[in-house]
């Protein structure tokens, strides 16, 4: 069974080669047939693998499939080849299913739009790409895909092209991550190299047995490595294109945050992580990294009014959350909040997209209002998910991941009570800002549009079936890493405890941890009572601290991303500029033009001697001639 492990990025990967030779001269039913079906068939055959796997396990290392060699110069020779183990099992039953359930809603959503079978195509590719990247089994391959899903965002999130802003965003994450990619590739140079070789597994080895812990080529490597993933998971200070990337269509958002894109550098960094292990400085900076990225993003979700940029914010928070525990050596922790997040963050994407198509594509949260009662299906389905990001506890799968990387940054070492406070604070945060759009959207009172819209239409069969899927999955989810101080079994870290070991034991008591639990279990509810007393209960305090002297900057500050765009835009963007408008003759190209018009000269001096005179011609002869006998003479 194991040997149709390459079916599972081929089938996307197929579709979308056919989608793209085939879509002109297909109908919208063909085309999503062929979209959503490709997906869905590669989400069966990793259902049938991950049976194979539970129920016999492959030898130490997990199972590799080698197709062909892809490469053979110079000693240089990767191949074609994937590796199934846990940590990538976990990704491709997430990547495929979630992927297959937001392609099914996007056949409903997309269907009146322009390009329905080139929008089925470039999804295809996307999931294909990131199935490469976290299938590969070495890091060329990776980067192919890495590569892939760095496409596959800039032609979704300019999808509706025909609006400039839509194309400005595009360009924008393609170039924001081009830096991180710039640092990866720089990267996998160096490992190349030092070590002689990209296979993942040898290569680790190898990084393990050849540079002592702390070592500056172990430092450098990591570093690399960890600007990759600081690129494609938004963290500081390469976040700023994730909210930007809202232009594209909401099946897009969710595909980006939910499953593919974003999470390629938490797995990037899981993958490697006995790199990362010899480079401690490496694995403080990734930790302060997102615990810093947690809270800035979390007080810029606050002022948001876009229901998806609030959104948007929330996943550079929450990946923010899985660097944190990156940072900490909480490898499976990252994991698990991986696994819970695409669940949560998939279904409250969707959930937003159904509002935002029901009120004729409006995105403002305070022209919403009372949409409980107009839709009853989609208000539950998306207080699931509001609830499992805010981390209610004990009935949500967002609690049980989100505690168990809070409780690794507590026993880390000497500074994790502070990653704890700055973590325990995001969850203030997120329950604050959640449930502020859960009520702005569904317990207000109806607004003019919510009111001149209803009664409002019925979600269709393919849009409702996902929510509920995942709503299920946001609540039973985080039930396979129950802790022990609620009478649970730790089933996924062990799971992954063969590929993932958690670095160190944690030193504190089980009386310690559940007193954290329930000192996280009351700031979750006070970040939820503060937004019902903000919002609806008394929006009079809102209103009087957004109008004070510092409220008003710090709402500036906090809305636009703490002026990370104002900031790259006048040190990095204009400065380009001007050069650019100084160099509009190239200097670089002043030799070579020299050089032309030098070859131009003397081309129009030796043409004038050409004069068709056999006088002149012989005349020349001679004098020549001449020369040389006196030069033979004298020298």
């Amino acid at each position: 069974m194991l040997s149709l492990l390459w079916l599972v990025p081929a089938l996307p990967l197929a579709g979308f080669v056919l989608l793209a030779l085939l879509g002109s001269h297909l109908n919208r039913r063909a085309s999503a047939w062929l979209g959503v079906g490709s997906v869905v068939l590669s989400a069966i055959v990793t259902l049938l693998l991950a049976a194979s796997f539970l129920t016999s396990p492959p030898a130490e290392g997990g199972y590799v499939q080698t197709l062909w060699t892809w490469i053979d110069a110079g000693g240089f020779s990767p191949q074609i080849s994937f590796q199934l183990d846990a940590l990538s099992l976990i990704m491709i039953l997430v990547v495929t299913f979630v992927g297959a359930l937001i392609h099914l809603y996007s056949a409903e959503f997309m269907l009146d739009e322009e390009g329905y079978g080139r929008f089925f195509a470039y999804m295809n590719l996307f999931v294909g790409s990131m199935l490469l990247l976290v299938l590969a089994d070495n890091l060329l391959l990776l980067y192919l895909g890495w590569e892939g899903v760095g496409l596959c965002s800039y032609l979704l999130i300019g999808f509706w092209y025909r609006d400039p802003a839509n194309g400005r965003a595009a360009r924008k994450a393609f170039i924001v991550t081009r830096v991180g990619d710039t640092a990866m590739a720089i990267g996998l140079f160096l490992l190349f190299t030092q070590l002689g070789t990209l296979d993942i597994q040898e290569m680790l080895g190898r990084a393990s047995a050849q540079w002592a812990a702390g070592s500056g080529l172990a430092i450098a490597a990591a570093a690399l490595l960890l600007g990759g993933a600081v690129g494609k998971s938004a963290q500081l200070p390469l976040q700023t294109w994730l909210p930007d990337a809202m232009a594209g269509p909401t099946p897009v958002s969710a595909l980006i945050h939910a499953a593919t894109m974003v999470t390629a550098g938490v797995y990037l960094i899981a993958r490697t992580h006995p790199l990362f292990v010899l480079a401690p400085p490496v694995m403080l900076v990734t930790a302060l990294i997102g615990a810093i990225t947690l809270l800035l993003a979390g007080f810029s979700a606050l002022v948001q009014r876009d229901i998806k940029r609030v959104l948007a914010y929330s996943t550079i928070s929450q990946i923010g959350y899985m660097f944190l525990a990156l940072g900490v050596g909480a490898w499976s922790a990252a994991m698990f909040h991986f696994m819970t997040h695409a669940f949560f963050k998939a279904l409250l994407f969707l959930g937003a997209g159904v509002i935002i198509i029901s009120l004729h594509h409006e995105h403002d949260m305070f022209k919403m209002g009372g949409l409980r009662r107009e839709m009853p299906a989609l208000f539950w389905t998306f207080l699931i998910g509001g609830a499992s990001l805010s981390a209610v506890p004990l009935v949500t799968a967002g609690f049980y991941s989100k505690d168990l990387i809070l409780w690794k940054a507590w026993s880390s070492g000497p500074g994790g009570p502070w990653l704890w406070a700055a973590g325990l604070l995001g969850a203030l945060l997120t329950a604050s800002y959640t449930f502020r759009m859960v009520f702005l959207t569904f317990y207000r009172q109806p607004q003019e549009l919510v009111r001149e819209s209803t009664p409002l239409p019925w979600p269709g069969w393919r849009l409702l079936v996902p929510l509920v899927i995942l709503a299920v999955l946001s609540v039973v989810g985080g039930f396979v890493e129950v802790p022990a101080t609620l009478g649970g079994l730790p089933l996924f870290s062990e799971f992954l405890q063969a590929v993932l070991p958690d670095a160190g034991e944690a030193h504190a008591s089980i009386g310690l941890e559940a007193l954290l639990q329930f000192i996280s279990a009351l700031v979750v509810a006070g970040g939820i009572y503060a937004a019902y007393l903000l919002t609806l209960r008394r929006p009079q305090i809102a209103e009087r601290l957004a109008g004070s002297p510092i409220g008003a900057t710090m709402h500036r500050l906090w809305f636009a991303g703490w002026g990370f765009d104002w900031l790259y835009d006048r040190a990095v963007v204009r400065p380009y500029v001007a050069l650019a408008q100084v160099n509009r003759g190239d200097v670089v190209d002043l030799f070579f033009t020299a050089l032309a018009r030098l070859a131009t000269a003397l081309h129009r001096m030796l043409s004038r001697t050409q004069t068709g005179r056999l006088r002149w011609y012989a005349a020349g002869i001679a004098f020549g001639a001449v020369i040389l006998i006196v030069l033979a003479v004298l020298l």
